[in-house]
């Protein structure tokens, strides 16, 4: 029998694909990290299922998530949006989903990657931890209250600590996998 984490993953197949394929896993694609910081906002207050089955009307709403695309969204798209039902409509998070795409541009400009940007957060590399349990697992760091920090500096929306730990979460930044799962192992040697 194949040990993964104990999020009761297992009961819905978008939820097992997204645990046994990508959480977790680093990931240094510009446009999937934009993805994933608007997702992770668009989160908060809901489930995560909840937006795992809404992610492909994500994509489709948010020009597959291009932000030089989503940063020219003006206030008639916003209202548009508000009326998609692929999406989470509330109006805040589709704002903020504009503003992180103009704040994007700006950090590419300023260095020359979002990527580059975030992983500077964990020195490049990701972290791993020797988590037991899930309920070892914090739900946010000194580094997560750090990137929430600099995000908001720079324009970021959506973005507090605990928003950005289950960031750096999904992205790889950190291996937070338990011990027992095996994608735990599998991501060690990623590093």
């Amino acid at each position: 029998m194949v040990r993964r984490c104990d999020w009761g993953v297992e009961a819905d197949p978008l939820y097992l694909a997204y645990h046994d394929e990508e959480w977790g896993t680093p990931s240094h694609d510009d446009r999937h990290l934009f993805e994933m910081l608007i997702l992770e906002g668009a989160q908060a207050g809901l489930s995560w299922s909840t937006i795992l089955s809404k992610r492909e009307g994500y994509r489709r709403a948010f020009a597959g998530f291009d932000p030089e695309k989503v940063a020219r969204f003006d206030r008639r798209k916003v209202e548009r949006l508000l009326l998609d039902p692929g999406i989470v409509r509330n109006r805040l998070k589709v704002e903020a989903a504009v503003a992180n795409a103009k704040a994007t541009l700006a950090v590419r400009r300023e260095r020359g990657s979002l990527d580059a940007y975030l992983w500077s957060f964990v020195g490049g590399r990701p972290s791993s931890r020797r988590w037991r349990s899930v309920r070892e697992i914090p739900p946010e760091t000194a580094e997560s209250r750090e990137m929430s920090r600099d995000l908001k500096r720079h324009g970021f929306r959506f973005v507090g600590p605990t928003v950005c730990y289950a960031f750096m979460q999904a992205v790889g930044l950190v291996n937070d996998h338990t011990v027992d799962c095996f994608r735990y192992r599998e991501l060690r040697r990623l590093r």
